[in-house]
């Protein structure tokens, strides 16, 4: 077997397996929200790790199939709401698609090594974030409970609740884990950097 198709062949099997903990990870539930949004145990850590690991493109792509994979597992649940397609469609984009495909964009400081992918991981996550405050702020403000006056800081402060938490053990465990030399070699080295403990 030559070595581009060894190579391929590891990144996919790699991918494979950190989407499917990934996924494992987001059904449990620590917290988890009426309508929507939960704090897991870190079930966005394995995606952020494959960008840092392989670059935006395979980043981006492997969060694509996430966000696809969450999509389903939370179909069921979603259309029990009764929600008018507008609301459906927003849902879709903002709190599916778009807010678990931005996680594809952990790596992209990822040449600056442990600082750049703890940059990169935490301003995926924000991004991520800004997605569900939009979605709630146009599209699930019909939910928001009486004595709030504002649909955007409705928002704010639910989605903040879920996703703060989330950052800051992502991105503590991520600051951690780079400190173990055998994790920090597969990550970098996989950017061709060369390895020091």
């Amino acid at each position: 077997m030559n070595r581009a198709l060894r190579n391929n062949l590891i990144r996919l099997t790699t991918s494979a397996i950190m989407i499917a903990l990934a996924t494992a990870l987001s059904l449990v539930k620590v917290f988890k929200l009426p309508l929507g949004g939960s704090i897991t145990p870190l079930s966005m850590l394995p995606i952020c790790l494959l960008s840092v690991m392989y670059g935006l493109r395979w980043g981006l792509g492997s969060a694509f199939v996430y966000a696809s994979v969450q999509f389903l597992l939370d179909l069921s649940e979603a259309m029990s709401w009764g929600m008018t397609p507008t609301v459906w469609a927003g849902m879709i984009i903002f709190d599916y698609f778009i807010a678990f495909t931005v996680l594809g964009l952990a790596g992209i400081f990822r040449k600056h090594r442990e600082l750049g992918a703890l940059a990169g991981t935490c301003l995926a996550l924000v991004l991520r974030f800004v997605s569900h405050v939009i979605s709630g702020t146009f599209f699930f403000d019909i939910w928001m409970p009486e004595g709030w006056n504002s649909a955007f800081f409705y928002s704010v402060c639910y989605n903040g609740s879920f996703m703060l938490p989330e950052l800051a053990a992502t991105a503590l465990v991520l600051f951690f884990i780079l400190k173990i030399p055998a994790i920090k070699k597969i990550v970098f080295e996989q950017n061709g950097l060369p390895f020091t403990k």
